[in-house]
């Protein structure tokens, strides 16, 4: 199955250490103080889950998630997890067919784009937006190659990942599509944007605007 995890699932963590240190755990902590007090979260593709200890680092208690993960592998170390007075829903289904009229304060999707190919990023995309409240935040971690500097290695280590997931037929994607320009289309505003690993991996908090702001400009 395209964009499951489940065959690397208990050895992630570790790849993704090995790699990149704690630069991908540091991109997504970062962001997490931005979380409103008692506020309801969607998390897509969360992987094993240790975010939802460090969310309740922040807040003990309070926050209502909804965990959206392809892997039953993925899902099953999530769940045992310390959430502290946080309640998690798991919901084991790829994010394309999560069905729900439940709208959220926070959406936050650790390098979940780089997953799918363009019409899938446009199908995801829209289904997420239309999920996320007039002033929600949305938190995005991935990969870039816009920033300056070194393009020529993290092009290369890109096309590694790539080519080591396709062989393991765990992803569908063979490049690197730009989120920013979905984001600005529908007019949201940046709240903070980080680089991390010498500018290889972009943190960025998106605020989603009201209808009525959105149709004054």
């Amino acid at each position: 199955m395209l964009n499951n995890y489940d065959k690397i699932a208990n050895i992630y963590d570790k790849l993704s250490r090995l790699i990149y240190g704690k630069a991908q755990v540091n991109a997504q902590i970062d962001q997490l103080k931005f979380i409103p007090k008692g506020g309801s979260m969607l998390i897509v593709g969360g992987g094993t889950g240790w975010i939802l200890e460090e969310i309740s680092k922040i807040h003990p208690s309070g926050i209502k998630i909804t965990y959206v993960e392809i892997s039953a592998k993925m899902i099953a170390l999530s769940k045992v997890r310390a959430i502290s007075g946080n309640s998690v829903k798991f919901v084991n289904i790829g994010i394309e067919h999560f069905d729900s009229e439940e709208l959220f304060d926070v959406i936050s999707t650790p390098f979940l784009f780089d997953n799918f190919n363009a019409s899938r990023i446009e199908e995801v995309f829209c289904l997420l937006h239309n999920r996320l409240k007039p002033n929600g935040l949305w938190l995005l971690v991935d990969f870039t190659l816009r920033e300056k500097g070194g393009k020529w290695w993290k092009w290369m280590l890109l096309k590694s990942m790539y080519l080591f997931f396709r062989l393991l037929k765990i992803v569908e994607a063979k490049r690197l599509i730009d989120m920013e320009p979905y984001f600005l289309t529908e007019k949201y505003t940046v709240l903070e944007q980080r680089l991390y690993y010498s500018q290889f991996i972009k943190s960025t908090v998106f605020k989603k605007p009201d209808e009525m702001q959105k149709g004054l400009e």
